[in-house]
């Protein structure tokens, strides 16, 4: 019986140890990662790809060691931005009416239109139905964001802060309600 037991416990210990191994494997993926690439500009390429999150510690108590970080920002939208947003950010805000995550990060929105005002452009795309998705489309087509618009149409409550000169991105957030995530990046490209 108890060599039974511990042939068991053996077992489960080998097993979970597979388990383990494969987060530490950066070379593993999977079918989602390939569909979520496509949705998100960003996701094309892993920030941390090379780096082993789950080196030295126990994988499974860890938060993502990413989180931290903004994937998106130095990337770009594909060029610049049409001619009437030039010369100061645009902040860019993927909205729908039926969004938990808009709804969430209103109330930073607003303070941030409060704040500044007119040293930068904001551009809602509203994607709540079909006629304000058309609406946002052509909104986009005219400001050089159409591209953009078209890989990002299903990320609602996100926020993109773009230099429309070159069309890179500065900073990208998801449902961040925090006011000061938007405002570091926007006092430094206000005052350049």
């Amino acid at each position: 019986m108890k060599i039974r037991y511990f042939s068991f416990l053996v077992l489960v210990s080998l097993l979970g140890l597979g388990g383990f191994t494969a987060c530490g494997n950066p070379s593993a993926s999977t079918d989602e990662t390939s569909t979520i690439s496509q949705a998100d500009p960003c996701a094309s390429k892993d920030p941390c790809a090379g780096k082993d999150p789950c080196a030295g510690m126990n994988p499974c108590a860890s938060k993502d060691p990413c989180a931290s970080k903004d994937p998106c920002a130095g990337k770009s939208i594909g060029g610049p931005l049409a001619a009437q947003v030039q010369g100061k950010p645009v902040v860019v805000d993927i909205f729908a009416t039926w969004c938990p995550a808009c709804t969430n990060i209103a109330p930073t929105l607003e303070t941030l239109k409060t704040d500044y005002g007119d040293q930068i452009t904001f551009v809602v795309l509203d994607v709540s139905n079909p006629a304000t998705t058309a609406a946002a489309e052509a909104k986009a087509k005219e400001l050089g964001l159409s591209d953009f618009l078209a890989a990002n149409k299903t990320q609602t409550g996100m926020v993109t802060i773009i230099e429309p000169e070159t069309g890179r991105i500065l900073a990208q957030h998801r449902n961040n309600p925090n006011l000061a995530d938007y405002t570091k990046v926007l006092d430094t490209a206000t005052t350049q």
